[in-house]
């Protein structure tokens, strides 16, 4: 039995809408001393990333958490939070044939909602990307209080959606959302680059 066709679009943003240039992450390692990898290997540790991705503490806590963390490699507290900070300045690059793709379904009548673990930064991040303006509905775990791959987290981005699960076509680069999205009834796509979108676009048959 064939699905019913998609009429709203969920898209995930860090990975697939939103892009971070490693090479940034990496001067101001090499700046500080520090080993590469340090500061995102810090900050996606879960036991400090899980609870700003579910609201628990804000984007300042988290980056304090990472501080703490990096303090002892660095030696002194205040050079740790100099480089965390310069390390934050960078707020990554927008896919333009994601954005494309993205202004071609609403363009169409799709709507298209952003669906994301993010920290309460995010609403900041897309006033500076220039996004308010592309994106009918924005679904942050940190403010619903539960992330991806979680079953509660569809059925919200769904209900924000204003669209049932089996109505709507989901894309991710990590294969845990995607396996979630399914178990909540959506339509999932595995994104692996740019070149994924023609099979989105036939998907959602504008």
């Amino acid at each position: 039995m064939s699905r019913e066709r998609a009429t709203a679009l969920l898209v995930d943003f860090d990975g697939v809408l939103r892009h971070w240039d490693p090479a940034v992450a990496a001067e101001v390692e090499r700046k500080y001393g520090l080993t590469e990898g340090v500061l995102g290997e810090i900050a996606m540790s879960w036991g400090l990333l899980q609870p700003v991705l579910t609201g628990k503490v804000s984007h300042g806590q988290w980056m304090d958490s990472v501080v703490d963390a990096l303090t002892p490699s660095v030696g002194d507290a205040e050079r740790a939070r100099a480089a965390v900070e310069e390390w934050q300045r960078y707020r990554g690059e927008i896919d333009p044939d994601v954005l494309g793709f993205i202004r071609e379904a609403r363009a169409a009548g799709i709507r298209v909602g952003l669906g994301t673990n993010a920290t309460d930064l995010l609403d900041a991040d897309l006033v500076a990307l220039g996004l308010t303006d592309d994106l009918d509905v924005v679904v942050n775990s940190s403010v619903i209080g539960v992330n991806k791959p979680a079953k509660e987290y569809f059925e919200a981005a769904c209900a924000a959606l204003e669209t049932p699960p089996s109505r709507v076509l989901f894309t991710d680069d990590e294969d845990r959302a995607v396996a979630g999205a399914r178990v909540a009834g959506l339509s999932a796509h595995r994104w692996t680059g740019p070149a994924d979108l023609r099979y989105l676009r036939a998907a959602l048959a504008y």
